[in-house]
């Protein structure tokens, strides 16, 4: 392994399954996926077994609060120990891109390992590897519980770099002559297709921190981001997994005045992805609005003090189509539930972002006692379907422009919670590569 500390990372030892493994049944979704679907993960369950899968290494949070959570955690670290003891995995010495397939697209990525020294999730942080959305403390605790007893860590993280001139990633493609090819298979439930390639090449190591290293130069950042040449600069920012790194942080610094100072807790195995690449789409994480009140629309009508404009809509493609296709300087969302469809125009919006108005709203009708509780979703069909069940609403959400995210979370700090999403629920980063960390 090799450390880079001028731009936050380790060239780290990776642990992947063997070739007697079944990968397809190895790798399974990020475990914050599908949490209103708990059939997705019965499906997998089933399909699994007893078979080796990081299934039975990580707590699914559709578990959270049933019979199944204790069980399943309980397993967790047994499981870990039980793998390591049957030597399933092989070591990869360095870095791994990949390539992943969906949706007649390809997105490509670069297994890494982040220094947390270099990572700070407070809100208005400095640090060269930040936060884009708050973090809430209360749900570290459980994931602390399970990190700070575990063997190996698995990712789920995605961390994007701005490079819109696609210098860092992009051309390992082209570099890829004799590199081993280290997996290549189908995911499961129709989620797409993975490769790996160990990089191993010095040389091809080199091209990759350099590039990064031109990224944080004062000129670029200052050009990019209209900062003073001197501020402190932005590299790597978090796009899926904010609370899984945060608790590999939280882990960290409790430890870390015991351990000697390169102790394997330091870092988290993350993918890092072009924000720029073709295959990142951001989609809006909509809100599902649960044990819905009486009086539920006219309350969130009343948060916004009368500035909206509110239009019935005949259905909901109709709806989709309007949110989508705004072109006021209004901030617009969609609300429904089983019997109505609404297109809604704020007016002289509190927030610089539509999610961060709704999101307000929302939180007052919880505390307010006009709803249960809300849950966010991915994807348009999901959305509908749990929307417009009984006892259910649902928000309709646009999605967030991804060029504007590193410079928000510069000038701004983090972003509302759940503000956007890198892809639907099936296209979310599958567990698969581990980590030692004891």
């Amino acid at each position: 392994m090799k450390n880079f500390s001028n731009v936050g990372i380790q060239s780290p030892e990776i642990l992947i399954p063997n070739n007697q493994i079944d990968f397809n049944k190895w790798a399974v979704v990020a475990c914050d996926q599908f949490t209103s679907q708990p059939e997705y993960w019965e499906i997998i369950e089933k399909t699994i077994g007893q078979s080796p899968s990081t299934y039975h290494l990580i707590l699914p949070e559709a578990y959270l609060g049933t019979e199944k959570e204790q069980i399943h955690s309980l397993k967790i670290n047994s499981s870990m120990e039980n793998y390591l003891k049957k030597k399933y995995f092989r070591i990869i010495d360095g870095m791994i891109y990949i390539e992943r397939y969906f949706n007649h697209s390809l997105r490509k990525g670069l297994i890494a390992a982040l220094d947390l020294e270099q990572y700070d999730f407070t809100d208005g942080a400095g640090s060269l590897i930040r936060a884009t959305e708050g973090t809430i403390i209360d749900r570290l605790p459980p994931r602390i519980e399970i990190r700070q007893d575990a063997l190996l860590e698995i990712p789920h993280i995605l961390v994007l770099i701005d490079d819109p001139e696609m210098t860092v990633i992009e051309p390992i493609a082209t570099s890829l002559n004799n590199t081993e090819l280290i997996y290549d298979f189908d995911l499961m439930q129709d989620s797409g297709h993975l490769t790996g390639y160990h990089i191993a090449s010095p040389n091809l190591e080199d091209k990759i921190i350099q590039a990064l290293n031109i990224l944080i130069s004062a000129e670029i950042q200052s050009n990019k981001y209209d900062v003073e040449k001197n501020a402190p600069p932005l590299l790597f920012a978090v796009g899926d997994g904010n609370h899984s790194l945060a608790t590999a942080k939280a882990v960290w610094d409790k430890i870390k005045h015991e351990v000697p100072e390169n102790h394997p807790a330091r870092y988290a195995l993350v993918e890092i992805v072009n924000i720029h690449d073709e295959g990142i789409v951001f989609e809006p994480i909509h809100r599902l609005l649960k044990g819905i009140k009486k009086d539920w629309f006219l309350s969130l009508k009343n948060n916004f003090n009368d500035k909206l404009d509110v239009q019935k809509i005949s259905d909901f493609d109709t709806l989709v189509s309007a949110v989508s296709n705004n072109h006021t300087k209004n901030q617009v969302f969609g609300a429904f539930d089983k019997s109505n469809f609404w297109l809604i125009h704020i007016m002289e919006p509190k927030h610089s972002l539509t999610v961060g108005s709704i999101q307000n709203c929302i939180d007052n009708l919880i505390l307010n006692d006009q709803i249960n509780e809300v849950d966010y979703i991915h994807g348009d069909d999901t959305i509908l379907d749990l929307g417009t069940k009984s006892g259910n609403a649902g928000i309709y959400l646009p999605a967030m422009r991804k060029d504007s995210l590193f410079r928000s979370v510069i000038k701004d700090g983090s972003l509302p919670r759940k503000t956007f999403s890198m892809g639907e629920a099936h296209q979310k980063r599958f567990y698969l590569e581990c980590r030692k960390i004891k």
